[in-house]
């Protein structure tokens, strides 16, 4: 794990290997029907242990208790030597009794135990070795089995399951390997505690500066279309809160490109009735899997271009502080503004009160209601992560993320040299840090709909209907990508994903 903390640059297409250069992980076993062959390597006689062979079992069972078997016997002796024609002592004789029935019995319960053991852990590694058998179609069974062995702290299967995980996976294969590729990575630096330092390695990188300025979240944002619609579904949201208001001002607690503005501006632009001031602030949270990292000015300068093409009055002010400490004032209200409040994939990073006590999650809910908004909008993974223990977290995380790297793989090549860099520096930033952190170092804490829908609600917010116009034209242009994208509607919250799977929800309150 040295190795790559002194490196933060991860090989494109070596990524999942890199951090196995600090943990020694030896060759896993052949098959089992080979522990009693010659010759077997050290991994192999290491599995030994747990082989159900007859002639081994019994004689490990001849080597239990001896010292034990052999007291039994002289109690028997003792027992049953008295002189039948005398007077003896039937109260020893009982309590001699009593002894060898306790003694026999515990080591029954001993032998019960051992052969219930045995064959727990015979049949355990019969369904390891048929899962590892079946090659890519046991891949997941294989990748959740190590999954367990973390959670056990069981080191023999983790080395073991391990080497094996890391021939099957691949960060250019098929999307089942690639997803498997960045949670091994987790997996790995879970083990190492050292997933701060890997999730800050794998962080989205500078846009470089060209025409079109795009980095590698706006990568995903265009291969992903579910988040693009999902804050379409936002501007439609705030285009109509706003359809009277000749200033406005949008707060934005996510800028990254600032991309999300752009039809928005372009729409306004070519409103009737005039064409408004538009003032946008915006946030660069630095702990976000989707910031940039980098000043905004950059996107202050892109935005204002954008106006300026289409007419609109603009203004851009940068916020540069966490989401989490943002107070009133460095808001910059002005009288007269009709405020618009965007949340855009990023509560989830904020801490709750699963996390600190402050609970800066509601307090940045409650701070919204304050400035008492027109429209506030939510987009955010329909996922469930936030105060989930290890093992379900990490199945939940490979059942959301199956379906987005299944998405991918029908907008670009799995050998397409930008998807590889895309998905390391931004997707697998965020598996790795579901799997590998703890406490406040994992900031990648989803809820679903509902969940959010009851924090809003406690803060005195009411829902704002999504307009069904912008929803079916939104359905028109997901479906225009892929019939397999999926768009639903209910309670006044918007759905978008993939297959059957919805993967974001898109909802505005007032």
């Amino acid at each position: 794990m040295q190795e790559a903390s002194q490196n933060p640059r991860i090989h494109e297409s070596r990524l999942y290997h890199e951090f196995f250069h600090g943990i020694e992980i030896s060759q896993p076993p052949k098959c089992w029907d080979e522990c009693s062959s010659q010759g077997t390597s050290y991994a192999n006689q290491g599995l030994d242990q747990f082989c159900a062979h007859e002639s081994s079992l019994m004689s490990r069972i001849s080597d239990l208790p001896i010292e034990n078997f052999s007291q039994e016997s002289r109690l028997h002796q003792l027992a049953h030597n008295f002189p039948s024609n005398g007077h003896p002592d039937d109260g020893l004789r009982l309590k001699l009794q009593e002894l060898e029935t306790d003694m026999l019995g515990s080591n029954s319960e001993i032998l019960d135990l051992y052969n219930v053991n045995v064959t727990d852990e015979a049949e355990r590694w019969k369904e390891l070795k048929e899962m590892i058998s079946r090659g890519e179609g046991g891949l997941k069974d294989v990748l959740f089995a190590c999954a367990k062995a973390v959670e056990e702290d069981d080191a023999f299967r983790i080395e073991w399951l391990m080497s094996e995980l890391q021939a099957m996976v691949s960060v250019s294969g098929k999307p089942i390997q690639r997803l498997a590729a960045y949670m091994l990575e987790g997996l790995v630096a879970r083990l190492a505690s050292s997933g701060s330092s890997i999730c800050m390695s794998l962080r989205c990188e500078e846009p470089v500066a060209g025409p079109d300025l795009l980095s590698y979240m706006h990568m995903i944002y265009e291969i992903c279309p579910y988040f693009k619609f999902g804050y379409l579904s936002a501007n439609g949201a705030i285009a109509d809160a706003m359809k009277d208001e000749d200033r406005i001002h949008i707060i934005d607690f996510m800028i990254a490109q600032g991309s999300q503005w752009i039809s928005l501006i372009q729409a306004l632009g070519t409103r009737p009735g005039g064409v408004p001031r538009l003032r946008i602030t915006g946030i660069d949270d630095s702990v976000s899997s989707y910031a940039r990292g980098g000043s905004l000015e950059i996107v202050g300068k892109r935005l204002a271009k954008i106006a300026e093409s289409c007419n609109v009055p603009f203004e851009f002010s940068a916020a540069m502080v966490p989401a989490s400490e943002i107070n009133f004032e460095q808001l910059g209200i002005r009288t007269g503004e009709a405020i618009a409040v965007n949340f855009p994939l990023m509560l989830h990073h904020v801490p709750d009160e699963n996390v600190c006590s402050d609970n800066h999650r509601d307090r940045l809910i409650r701070l919204s209601k304050s400035l008492s908004p027109r429209v506030v909008t939510l987009v955010e993974q329909e996922s469930n992560t936030n105060a989930v223990p290890f093992y379900p977290r990490f199945m939940e995380t490979f059942r959301y993320y199956s379906a987005v790297f299944d998405s991918i793989d029908v907008a670009l090549p799995r050998d397409h040299r930008e998807r590889v860099r895309a998905e390391q520096h931004c997707l697998a930033r965020d598996i790795v840090n579901l799997i590998a952190c703890e406490g406040m170092e994992r900031v990648e804490r989803h809820e679903p709909l509902a969940k959010w829908r009851s924090r809003f609600m406690m803060a005195g917010f009411h829902p704002y209907p999504l307009s069904s116009s912008v929803n079916a034209t939104i359905r028109d242009l997901l479906l225009g990508y892929c019939e397999s994208y999926m768009l639903k509607e209910w309670d006044g919250a918007l759905f978008l994903g993939w297959m059957n799977r919805p993967l974001v929800s898109s909802c505005a309150w007032r």
